[in-house]
C-alpha cells in the first residue's frame, strides 16, 4: 500500500521535505531510500517503483526546492551540502529508521557520499546510478560554465543546454524530456541556490574520492556517460568494497533508458547474487508523440 506521510509543520511553515513511503513488502521488510539529482524528484524513480516494492520498504524524497518540497524552514542565502544532506536525515530520523540501503543518481551520489561520512551506521548497502566522483579540471570547467551562462541566460536555457551536453544522443532523449519537465518546479532562484553547490562540490568530491569506503556498494553508468565515465571507473577499480556495472548503449541516466536492466543489476547486488559487469541495452528513441502522451 502507498502511503504518503505527511509534511511536518512548525507555526511558520513547512520543516520537513516532500516524501512518499511504499510499505507492500511489510514491516519487516529492509528499507530503502532514493536520493535522486538536480532538477529531479521522487517521478525520477517511476521505473523502478514496481520492481522494488515487493521486496522493500521504499522511501522517496523530493529534495529541498524541487517536486513538492516547496518553502521548506529554515531558509538559506544558498546551500551546502550539510543542508541538503541534514533535509534528508531529518525525514530518516522522523520515520525512526536506523538502517536503509541507499540508490542514488547523478548528484545524488554525491549527496549520498555525504551522508555517509556524517552518519556511517545509518547505511547498509549503497547504489549510485550515474554517479559523480569527479573533480577534474573538465568537471571545473564545466560547473563554471555554468555560473557564468547563469548572467547572460535564463536557467531554463541553460538547462536545456546542459542535458544536451549531458544526453546528447538520440536514445537519451527519454531522459532529457523527464528531467527538463522536472526541473519546472524550480523557480529562477531556488535553482541560482542550487548552483552555489559548486563551492562545496569539489572540496566534498575530494575528501570522499579519497577515502576508503567501508561499506558495500554498486556502481551502475551507462557506457554512453561520456562525462563521468571515466573517474566512476577510477573509483570503482580503487576501492575493494566497490563494484562497477556498466550498461552498454545507455546514457547518464540508465535507471530510465534502461530500467529492466538496472533493477535487474540492482536487485541481484541487494540480494547478494552475482552481478555482471556489463550488459546490453537495446534502446529505442522516443518519439515526439510518446514523449508529450507521457503522464507523471
Amino acid at each position: 500500500m502507498d502511503t504518503a506521510r505527511p509534511i511536518l509543520h512548525s507555526a511558520e511553515g513547512r520543516t520537513l521535505l516532500y516524501h512518499e513511503v511504499i510499505s507492500d513488502a511489510g514491516m519487516e521488510a529492509p528499507w530503502l531510500v532514493f536520493v535522486h539529482g538536480a532538477g529531479g524528484s521522487i517521478r525520477t524513480w517511476k521505473y523502478q517503483i514496481e520492481a522494488f516494492r515487493p521486496h522493500y520498504r521504499l522511501l522517496l524524497i523530493d529534495l529541498r526546492d524541487h517536486g513538492y518540497s516547496k518553502d521548506i524552514l529554515p531558509e538559506f542565502p544558498q546551500y551546502d551540502f550539510d543542508i541538503v544532506g541534514e533535509d534528508i536525515l531529518a525525514v530518516i530520523d522522523h520515520l525512526s529508521i536506523e538502517r536503509a540501503h541507499f540508490v542514488s543518481l547523478s548528484i545524488g551520489s554525491v549527496i549520498l557520499q555525504k551522508i555517509d561520512i556524517e552518519r556511517p551506521e545509518l547505511i547498509d548497502r549503497m547504489v549510485m546510478a550515474g554517479a559523480i566522483f569527479d573533480g577534474s579540471r573538465l568537471m571545473h570547467w564545466f560547473v563554471h560554465s555554468g555560473k557564468l551562462l547563469n548572467h547572460v541566460l535564463p536557467y531554463r536555457a541553460i538547462y536545456w543546454l546542459f542535458s544536451f551536453i549531458v544526453l546528447p544522443r538520440r536514445n537519451h532523449r527519454l531522459s532529457r524530456w523527464i528531467f527538463r519537465r522536472q526541473s519546472r518546479t524550480l523557480t529562477p532562484g531556488e535553482y541560482l541556490k542550487w548552483v552555489e553547490l559548486y563551492k562545496p562540490f569539489f572540496q566534498l568530491i575530494k575528501a570522499y574520492v579519497n577515502r576508503t569506503v567501508e561499506k558495500r556498494g554498486l556502481v551502475v553508468m551507462g557506457s554512453q556517460d561520456h562525462i563521468f565515465f571515466g573517474a566512476a571507473e577510477k573509483f570503482a577499480r580503487a576501492q575493494k568494497n566497490m563494484r562497477l556495472a556498466v550498461i552498454e548503449n545507455c546514457g547518464h541516466v540508465c535507471s530510465i533508458e534502461a530500467p529492466e536492466l538496472f533493477n535487474d543489476l540492482v536487485l541481484k547486488f541487494l540480494a547478494d547474487q552475482d552481478v555482471p559487469a556489463r550488459v546490453t541495452a537495446n534502446p529505442i528513441p522516443s518519439t515526439w508523440a510518446e514523449l508529450k502522451a507521457l503522464k507523471g
